[in-house]
């Protein structure tokens, strides 16, 4: 299946894009010529500019300038906490607290490479999240990150004993099934191998809002759910809430 971005809004000083879950927000300086957000608006209009990210399994809304002053002015948003970030997290378990402020330090993990780690001696994280939805063993909920720390939802969660859902790094599985989910009612083809609805982080960056360049007020966009997490939602919504 071919990767390919959408395009949200677009104008000659900046560009908001939902990244497609798969591709890298830049180049990996590892593999530089691996599939990436980046090099692919750099092919479709010149010269762009990273202002944040998104992890590579991570869909969902992200913005680029696409010159020095707007970069500036996108950037300066983001390093004072003026932007709105909303994502969806799928968590392992039944929370049953409905709303919460997670106040968290991070930082690298002292042994393990790429990874982090709740540490008093860490950079402050700041996560606000509201319960959306309840599954026998999972929960949906809406978070909120104040600050954009490395792993910052995935990690802040861990923290409180309901990683993702899926989550190869943190949580208790890299892949979910639909075995898994309808447990006893399941029945699979003779033969057949069981495919996962999903295989990939159960995270999606729903909505971003921010003041674009030249604009005077604060605007919102929003990235649609993903096919991969709505099917394994709809299949929540009927075996196990």
């Amino acid at each position: 299946m071919k990767i390919r971005p959408d395009i949200l809004y677009a104008d000659e000083h900046q560009l908001i894009v939902h990244k497609p879950t798969g591709m890298l927000s830049i180049p990996d300086r590892h593999v530089p010529e691996k599939l990436n957000l980046l090099d692919w608006l750099q092919q479709k209009y010149g010269q762009v500019l990273t202002v944040h990210r998104l992890d590579k399994d991570t869909s969902g809304v992200i913005c680029f300038a696409r010159h020095a002053e707007a970069h500036r002015h996108l950037s300066l948003q983001f390093e004072h906490n003026q932007v709105q970030k909303y994502y969806l997290a799928l968590l392992d378990g039944q929370l049953h607290q409905a709303e919460g402020i997670i106040d968290q330090p991070i930082a690298p993990h002292p042994t393990r490479p790429g990874r982090m780690v709740v540490n008093k001696h860490g950079k402050e994280a700041l996560t606000h999240f509201r319960r959306l939805e309840s599954f026998q063993r999972f929960t949906l909920v809406e978070a909120e990150i104040k600050t954009g720390r490395t792993h910052q939802i995935r990690v802040h969660f861990q923290s409180l004993g309901f990683p993702l859902a899926v989550d190869e790094f943190y949580g208790p599985r890299p892949a979910l099934y639909l075995s898994e989910i309808k447990g006893r009612a399941y029945r699979q083809g003779k033969d057949q191998d069981e495919r996962p609805l999903l295989d990939r982080l159960s995270l999606h960056a729903r909505q971003l809002s921010l003041t674009l360049f030249g604009k005077e007020h604060p605007e919102s966009f929003e990235a649609p759910l993903p096919k991969d997490l709505s099917v394994a939602l709809k299949q929540l919504r009927k075996w196990n809430s």
